[in-house]
């Protein structure tokens, strides 16, 4: 399962094979395949639970499924999805390029199903909302961001920057003034939000993809990182200088609680577990062993052997060749010397 700090990000990204769970506050949402489930696990007295499922996203604002223009028809299978830092808005997007914004407070409340020109360019892998709850920054397959208005919800998206590489994810600063940006190709970028083409800082180390970033609560000037190299490494991002690096292969050891014992104390928590075993059925569709990032893996191979015997095969042919010039040679002199004998 995949997810957001409650203080952090907010968010998370929902592959179709495994549920994936975002935090905000007394908020909790957990997305798999095309279905929501959002309840507040952190207020006692409220045990109400908000459901929604991207297959009837069409009539959920008197739509009814009939757009002008024909979108790209997906599986409707939500791809990512965060809070707002406010906790006051939800944005998802789903494979069929739909971006649906909820208001939380003081109930869910689907306000917007982007259609047509609205939906986003590209699917989406990552997902995020500005702290001033004005814009929806989406990172896409295509390596680009494009940034959706929450203000005025009619506006066509606006691309922001770009990349060579399949995007993995997004975030902010804490004051919105830059956006950083991960990709397959073990790049962290720091560009300016007001002037994205502006590029900051590059946080470079990983030897693996960049598959999740994040902005340290109470710690605005620090970013961490996972890759599938398997380390997590703390940056100053705004210099581009790794501060830390942990090796996750050092601290993985055998699981050692057991079964019957609770994993926490906190009531919150153990509130949010029961929502997710009671509901669990919801999901059972969408779980599989699929590995999301197997496909982004470096394909590492080594051709020196066969490179090496190609050459002496061919080194072999080579003298062979010069072999049979020289017997062909002697032979052809040997004949001139007996004919010239002859004659004589």
């Amino acid at each position: 399962m995949e997810g957001g700090d409650g203080g952090g990000g907010g968010g998370g990204r929902s592959p179709g094979h495994c549920p994936a769970l975002a935090l905000r506050g007394a908020l909790m949402a957990v997305g798999g395949g095309s279905r929501l489930l959002a309840a507040r696990y952190r207020e006692a007295g409220d045990d109400s639970l908000f459901t929604y499922d991207c297959i009837n996203a069409e009539k959920t604002l008197g739509n009814n499924g009939q757009d002008e223009n024909p979108r790209d028809k997906g599986s409707d299978d939500i791809l990512a999805f965060a809070f707002s830092p406010s906790g006051d808005y939800f944005a998802l997007t789903d494979d069929s390029k739909r971006l649906i914004l909820f208001h939380t407070k003081p109930s869910w409340e689907c306000v917007s199903v982007s259609f047509s020109f609205r939906s986003v360019k590209r699917r989406c892998t990552s997902l995020i909302i500005t702290a001033a709850d004005d814009k929806i920054l989406i990172a896409d397959k295509s390596g680009d961001v494009y940034s959706y208005s929450i203000t005025e919800p009619q506006a066509e998206g606006k691309l922001e920057l770009g990349h060579l590489s399949l995007l993995l994810d997004v975030a902010l600063s804490a004051d919105d003034q830059y956006i950083l940006t991960a990709d397959r190709d073990e790049k962290i970028r720091v560009s300016l939000a007001k002037a994205p083409y502006y590029i900051v800082s590059y946080c470079l180390g990983h030897k693996e993809f960049v598959s999740k970033i994040l902005v340290i609560p109470n710690y605005p000037d620090l970013l961490l990182s996972a890759s599938g190299d398997s380390t997590l490494r703390l940056w100053e991002y705004k210099s581009g200088e790794e501060v830390y690096c942990c090796h996750l292969s050092t601290i993985c050891g055998p699981e050692t609680t057991k079964a019957d014992q609770p994993v926490t104390d906190d009531k919150g928590l153990q509130k949010m577990s029961k929502y997710l075993q009671d509901n669990w059925t919801v999901f059972e569709g969408f779980v599989g062993t699929e590995r999301h990032y197997s496909s982004l893996y470096k394909a590492s191979f080594d051709n020196m052997a066969d490179y090496l015997q190609r050459q002496e095969e061919r080194i072999k042919q080579q003298k062979k060749k010069r072999q049979e010039d020289l017997q062909r040679g002697s032979n052809g002199e040997t004949k001139k010397m007996k004919t010239e004998e002859s004659s004589l």
